[in-house]
């Protein structure tokens, strides 16, 4: 199955990643979390993984990347990524970094000034998730830079499900509003998350959705602010999140 974790900037999109990759982990599947932010860097210490070799860098950055694929190349087999089907395991080792029973891999990521748009790592990530076959228990989940480009690229249509997490602006109800409109055209499904919730405005955020699409709360928590702020491994697990976890395990038993 595969997963992508959406949302505006500061929802708490890799927070909430981090979070379900370690529950659906401890439920016994084999996760495979996918940087696919090409600005922030934090998931891996979410996590305490070690930073892995981004795919694209693998292939020769950018540069490379846009000769494999250009109409003009003389393409081969080899030369070509992802033209046939894979598995995880058949991933270059040196892209996967894993600790505790989470695999961790970067797509890519903007390095220097005047590099160019992060085109590349979206072509790159929709080739993979096409290609990509899972075993039985294998559940991709993708965390996507913030708004709705994972969408212009049509990376979506490759997944299972959408996870939009909201968190307490305007802005998020608005960026909702285009994401479920959206994952229809695509014909994905799509679910909300509200994060750093209170009682005070539980239902304001829940009058701006659609009550249907809502699948888990997930209240503001001082210890999981402490550990982003300070960069560190989350310490705690959180089981708010438990409703997210069912919802994917019953999806998991109809595909």
């Amino acid at each position: 199955m595969k997963i992508i974790i959406s949302g505006k900037g500061g929802s708490g999109k890799s927070t909430m990643s981090a979070l379900l990759a370690i529950a659906l982990k401890d439920l016994g599947f084999s996760i495979l979390l996918v940087d696919a932010d090409e600005s922030n860097e934090g998931l891996h210490r979410h996590l305490g993984i070690s930073y892995p070799v981004p795919l694209l860098d693998s292939l020769g950055g950018k540069k490379g990347f846009r000769q494999m694929t250009a109409a003009t190349f003389p393409q081969t087999g080899h030369s070509m990524p992802f033209r046939d089907n894979i598995r995880i395991k058949e991933i270059p080792v040196k892209c996967i970094a894993e600790a505790d029973g989470i695999k961790l891999l970067v797509t890519g990521k903007i390095h220097d000034f005047g590099e160019g748009c992060a085109c590349p790592m979206g072509a790159l990530l929709r080739m993979l998730l096409s290609k990509l076959e899972l075993e039985k228990d294998e559940i991709v989940i993708v965390d996507t830079a913030a708004g709705v480009e994972h969408f212009g690229r049509r990376i979506d249509a490759d997944c299972d499900m959408i996870l939009c997490i909201i968190d307490p602006t305007y802005e998020s109800f608005v960026l909702a509003k285009k994401m479920h409109d959206m994952a229809q055209k695509a014909d994905v499904d799509l679910f909300f998350v509200l994060n750093k919730v209170d009682d005070n405005i539980l239902n304001v955020m829940k009058n701006n959705l659609a009550r249907d699409k809502l699948v888990a709360k997930i209240p503001y928590m001082p210890h999981l602010f402490i550990d982003n702020l300070e960069g560190i491994t989350l310490k705690k697990s959180c089981h708010e999140i438990e409703p997210v976890c069912r919802l994917i395990e019953k999806f998991k038993n109809n595909l």
